[in-house]
């Protein structure tokens, strides 16, 4: 009889633990890397859910992000058997997509799932989006292929309506190649062997999917420039497959009321009361944009727009009347962090909106009045944080080399020869430019081309910076002009940190760890656009426990503290002898940097904000 129990019981348990098992959740973060507080947040089923594009919303749309199957096959594969499921849109190599492995450059990264078009889509075009995939996508929608990109940093979509079935399950399938650090792409600081400044790599969907019904007759693209002087809004309505008769209406809305409204591709509209944008003042305008035919509306859009001017102005209260950078007609020091913008468990991704509006949330109650944002490019809502927020921007473009050697990064040699140059960053002579083949170039035009397109609509960013540190810099004052050609409404800082050939606005120096001024150009805008990087360990809080530094090695909390402060106090004298902006490196701790205003993980402020606030204000207040 005992024996009768004892055996019923072991069923009855292994019965409960296999319907545990079934039960259990068929995702988790991979790995044991310290996470942030949302990582423990996060549902598969309701990832990212919010609307992608904050520049022109439209009220139907599907979101696409959740689990997925996946495989790595060699580069060649034609086809695939999923591996497991991946977690979109985190990047294979993160934690949060549930996968953790690394892909080569010799490999392929497949994704697939299946998705159904509502009913009441029928009858209208289906656009597929693509927020951002690092680097070569290809997709194929029912197996026919609807197309190829190639940027790991910029927006695309395809019209995926021929390729539909008429009802059921369509599959949506993508083949993701990434050399990373071994080709020529756009990667930043991404390397296949990490360490110091330089972080794990990232590889494939890094940003949402989704998929919206439109009319075959809609709107792509709306564009506003504001003039403050002239007090007018011009915007620009693009569209595809308009007809003859079809009318573009715009209007600018504050609050409820219309202040402004006209028709055209293109139309320019009188502010006559404008209220202007800065960090004090964050206001928006909404903007409106839709198609009308024969009097009924067929396509509407919903955004925002700023009214602001970036300038460079004299300035009259300084003896030597330097160039400053003008918000509005006003001189303003810009004071800010350099901003990695790495997650320990989503590496490029931020676990959810709410932690990517965190760090900027920080930076503001620090008493920064700008980001400088290093060698990456962030999703839009991290644009539109800034924008709601108050918060003028630096963008840089994503390097495309460093400059390392074949030993450092096993690269081959016919990548690494392609990558030399002489960096001088406190001298304006013995500068060399890296030999950069025609096929880099072209991909480099290319890639900063879709970047400034897309986020220039954007107006808290005011500074474009195509190069840093000379890691890759090529034909700089081609690059420049190619810059203006996209967006002449920006300032452009042609090389943060040194190799500088007197095309920009701006001569930018870097110096470790306490701030300098050691070249210096009447002729431009003087910056210091890097320099502090005071580091200091929070146990618990760190990427590898034994292995971490710092700018002048790391230090306690009150000696770190008290060193902020001094070199606070240090920008006022270089204020006055010229300098226009400063920016600290860095918001948050890095894998292995050790220097941030904040662990990697968020969870422990590494200095007094109060503290920080009073000295980045008072610094930022001396020169008005």
């Amino acid at each position: 009889m005992r024996k009768t129990i004892t055996t019923t019981l072991l069923l009855l348990a292994l019965a409960a633990n296999a319907s545990a098992a079934s039960k259990a959740p068929a995702w988790a973060p991979a790995g044991d890397k310290i996470k942030t507080s949302w990582a423990e947040k996060i549902d598969p089923s309701n990832v990212w859910a919010e609307y992608p594009r904050p520049q022109m919303v439209r009220s139907e749309w599907m979101n696409l992000n959740g689990l997925w199957n996946y495989a790595i096959t060699p580069a060649e594969a034609d086809c695939f058997t999923a591996e497991g499921q991946i977690l979109v849109p985190f990047a294979v190599e993160s934690s949060l997509s549930g996968v953790g492995r690394s892909l080569a450059d010799n490999q392929a990264l497949w994704y697939e799932r299946t998705f159904s078009i509502p009913s009441n889509w029928k009858g209208r075009n289906v656009i597929l989006h693509f927020e951002a995939v690092d680097w070569q996508a290809e997709v194929w929608v029912n197996g026919q292929k609807a197309g190829m990109h190639q940027g790991g940093y910029a927006e695309f979509s395809f019209d995926i309506t021929p390729y539909l079935r008429k009802s059921g399950k369509q599959t949506l399938r993508v083949k993701v190649m990434d050399a990373t650090d071994h080709a020529y792409q756009p990667r930043g600081k991404q390397w296949t062997n990490p360490r110091s400044i330089w972080y794990t790599p990232v590889s494939g969907i890094w940003q949402t999917v989704w998929m919206e019904p439109v009319q075959s007759t809609h709107i792509t693209d709306v564009y506003a420039t504001s003039d403050i002087d002239s007090k007018t809004v011009s915007v620009k309505v693009a569209s595809e497959a308009l007809k003859t008769g079809d009318k573009i209406s715009v209007r600018l809305i504050d609050g409820s009321k219309v202040v402004a409204e006209a028709e055209g591709t293109e139309v320019t509209l009188p502010v006559a009361d404008m209220k202007l944008w800065s960090p004090d003042s964050p206001f928006l305008y909404k903007l409106s944009a839709s198609i009308e035919r024969a009097g009924k509306v067929i396509d509407a859009v919903d955004g925002y727009t700023a009214c602001r001017k970036i300038s460079v102005k004299r300035d009259s209260k300084n003896i030597n009347g330097y160039k400053r950078i003008a918000l509005n007609n006003e001189v303003m020091f810009q004071m800010g962090p350099l901003d990695q913008g790495w997650w320990p468990d989503g590496l490029y991704t931020a676990p959810c909106d709410e932690a990517l509006r965190f760090d900027i949330e920080k930076t503001k109650e620090m008493g920064f009045n700008m980001i400088r944002k290093h060698t990456k490019v962030e999703p839009s809502r991290w644009y539109y944080w800034c924008d709601v927020l108050g918060i003028v921007v630096w963008q840089d473009m994503p390097a495309i080399a460093d400059g390392a050697s074949a030993e450092d990064t096993g690269r081959s040699e016919e990548v690494v020869k392609h990558q030399q140059h002489h960096w001088t960053s406190d001298s304006f002579i013995g500068a060399t430019e890296a030999n950069i083949p025609k096929q880099w170039k072209d991909n480099f035009y290319r890639e900063w081309a879709e970047i400034i397109n897309q986020f220039k609509h954007f107006p808290s960013i005011v500074v474009w910076v195509p190069f840093n540190e000379a890691w890759g810099q090529f034909d700089t004052r081609k690059v420049v002009e190619f810059t203006r050609e996209q967006d002449p409404t920006r300032l452009v800082n042609e090389s943060s940190g040194g190799n500088y050939f007197f095309a920009g606005d701006i001569i930018d120096v870097h110096h470790y760890p306490q701030p300098a001024m050691n070249a210096f150009e009447s002729k431009f805008v003087m910056v210091l656009g890097e320099y502090g990087g005071i580091g200091r360990a929070v146990p618990g809080h760190t990427w590898n426990e034994n292995n971490g530094w710092g700018y002048g090695g790391l230090k306690e909390a009150e000696e770190a503290q008290n060193n902020y402060v001094e070199y606070a106090e240090l920008l006022k004298t270089f204020i006055k002898t010229g300098c226009s902006a400063a920016v600290y490196t860095q918001t948050t701790d890095c894998e292995g940097e050790l220097n941030g205003l904040m662990t990697y993980d968020r969870k422990v402020e590494k200095f007094d904000f109060k503290v920080i606030n009073e000295a980045n204000t008072s610094v930022i207040n001396s020169i008005k």
